[in-house]
């Protein structure tokens, strides 16, 4: 047993090593810096306890607040936007059509493209002069939009740029629904139940420990949205686009206020924290396991 223990921590090291190195260690060290003025062109770096969370609360930092309203509003709007459309893909790529295969790998393509090829994209799809969206919509005799350049619709336009890649989402809801046994249907098509009794009483119930997972990962991701602010908007106009990872990034490198981007990032931590921990204790009210198993 003693030998087995043994190979198990040889095998387990590099991923232990790397976690260490590389994850924990870092975070240790941004937390210690969080406590400090540490700028990366000033001589000397002093102690300054929670001065830093003092500036950000205490509301003078502006940006603070602002980024952190934008941020949330992106998150109400991307979550439920993500996961509604998902499913609903993954709901038609699991029937039983001519194709299928193919329909799922152009679902999925997207989500492998790099992400500054993608936000050059739709940079030209949503030029308010000469973009594509707005010559479909003056086809149908609909008023053009800014999209990415008007402070109104700046935050849908990047929900609107980040459903180009859930291909990895509605791969995980096709995983999900090809484990509910076909029996299950066959059931309450004896019964004489349609589509929707399928959907509300086999469908989505067996699907709610994978739509637990999408929910909490789509969350964290929200909420670590950097290439589109970066990329496409730059934080404007006039800071509505300006995400809490976006302006983090600018206050560490761009200011080189490292201590202060450090307590930016510990602020992130303890919220994505606790949005997680609320969808964990209300998943018991929501989320089915075979057999009645609870996470």
């Amino acid at each position: 047993m003693r030998r087995g223990l043994w190979y198990g921590l040889l095998f387990t090291a590099p991923a232990i090593l790397g976690f260490v190195i590389f994850t924990l260690g870092p975070m240790i060290a941004s937390l210690a810096l969080s406590l400090t003025d540490y700028n990366v062109f000033k001589e000397q770096t002093s102690f300054i306890g929670f001065d830093n969370y003092a500036k950000l609360f205490s509301g003078e930092d502006e940006l603070f607040y602002k980024s952190l309203g934008v941020t949330f509003y992106f998150v109400v709007l991307r979550v439920p936007a993500v996961i509604i459309v998902s499913f609903g893909i993954a709901l038609l790529l699991n029937m039983n059509v001519k194709g299928r295969a193919m329909f799922r790998t152009i679902i999925y393509l997207p989500s492998i493209v790099p992400a500054v090829a993608s936000a050059m994209i739709w940079m030209w799809l949503m030029n308010p002069d000469l973009g594509l969206l707005n010559s479909l919509l003056g086809w149908f005799n609909l008023p053009p939009s800014n999209w990415l350049y008007a402070e109104g619709s700046v935050i849908p336009s990047v929900v609107l740029t980040t459903l180009w890649g859930i291909g990895s989402t509605v791969i995980i809801f096709l995983a999900g629904l090809s484990g509910i046994p076909q029996s299950y249907y066959e059931a309450i098509e004896v019964d004489g139940g349609g589509w929707y009794s399928k959907l509300r009483h086999i469908t989505i119930p067996m699907v709610t420990p994978t739509l637990f997972f999408n929910t909490i990962m789509t969350i964290i991701g929200s909420f670590q949205v950097f290439n589109e602010a970066y990329i496409l908007t730059e934080g404007g106009p006039n800071n509505r686009s300006l995400f809490y990872v976006f302006y983090l990034w600018r206050s560490g490198f761009r200011d080189t206020e490292m201590g202060y981007a450090s307590a930016l990032a510990w602020i992130l931590f303890v919220i994505i924290m606790a949005f997680t921990y609320i969808v964990f204790k209300t998943s018991k009210s929501w989320v089915h396991y075979e057999g009645g198993e609870r996470p």
